[in-house]
């Protein structure tokens, strides 16, 4: 048999975390007449203060993941999910305080977005719609003796501008083909996602529903006439500006990505993938800046 001159004494484990992805299930609350539905993805992982049942084989202090599985599920028929957020830090803080081997434990949750049906202005008592108006995530993550940092966003958010967009005055080389346009079509697939920081008291719902409603407004501009992009890359910047100047929780960076299929004709065809992509992280320099003298004390 052939034998392994590598030995454990050898290595060092770098990471290694494990978890349960994909635990999906909808929470119905009834009062009286009138439900209230919340319909969500969760996946926890963790991380031990030990690699033994990696290096040794050794289970001893391994949770299994259809634990993990039942304890989201124990959560949620026990404590309800008022928020996505908030049922992420129930769950990242139920791990940390009930399991002494957990040295890590992150949390990430999608919301179903249900809305509740209306009929001239009434709000139904009991019937939903599913509405693609973007798809509402969070992620929580904890280590032991550290501090609970809770993080949010809003994905497949699909935006379109049928004019007031171009794109000119760009580098060109010997490859160039595109040529340059002053009126086109922006049709983007949007992933938005920003940090609370450590977690505190905060009204989820309200920073969430104001996030998006900035979003829309920057993309779109006013109602009567729009606004005019001169690229994505500027719409994205206009996004994260807006949102930072009317939110004003500390939290350090907004990071978007919009996926864009810019065409320009009366007769459209419609892709399944966007064919751009852009991404841009931007922060407050004033947390910055006092992140920054924190990491210089430590």
């Amino acid at each position: 048999m052939h034998m392994l001159s590598l030995q454990i004494k050898d290595v060092e484990v770098l990471s290694c975390e494990y978890g349960k992805n994909t635990i999906k299930f909808l929470r119905l609350k009834r009062e009286g007449k009138k439900h209230f539905v919340k319909e969500v993805e969760v996946c926890t992982h963790l991380r031990l203060t030990s690699a033994h049942d990696y290096l040794d084989g050794n289970n001893a202090a391994v949770i299994p993941t259809d634990t993990i599985k039942n304890i989201v599920l124990v959560l949620a028929k026990k404590n309800g999910i008022q928020t996505i957020e908030q049922f992420a830090i129930d769950i990242c803080k139920y791990f940390m305080t009930t399991f002494c081997q957990v040295a890590y434990v992150k949390t990430y949750i999608q919301e179903v977005p249900w809305q509740r049906l209306q009929e001239n202005g009434i709000p139904h008592i009991h019937s939903f719609i599913c509405v693609p108006e973007g798809i509402r995530f969070c992620e929580a993550e904890q280590c032991k003796n550290g501090p609970l940092v809770v993080f949010a966003g809003i994905k497949d958010l699909k935006l379109m501008k049928t004019t007031q967009s171009g794109f000119e005055g760009f580098h060109k080389s010997e490859c160039t083909t595109l040529p340059e346009r002053n009126d086109r079509i922006l049709c983007g697939e949007l992933f938005c996602k920003w940090s609370y920081g450590e977690c505190k008291d905060f009204d989820f719902d309200c920073v969430w529903n104001k996030v998006r409603e900035c979003v829309i407004e920057a993309f779109a501009g006013p109602p009567d006439c729009g606004v005019y992009s001169p690229s994505y890359q500027k719409t994205v910047n206009s996004i994260q500006m807006l949102i930072l100047s009317r939110v004003t929780l500390a939290y350090p960076c907004v990071r978007n990505d919009l996926h864009v299929s810019p065409v320009s004709s009366q007769v459209l065809i419609p892709v399944e993938a966007p064919y751009g992509s852009c991404t841009c992280t931007l922060g407050r320099k004033k947390f910055l800046e006092a992140q920054g003298h924190v990491l210089k004390e430590k």
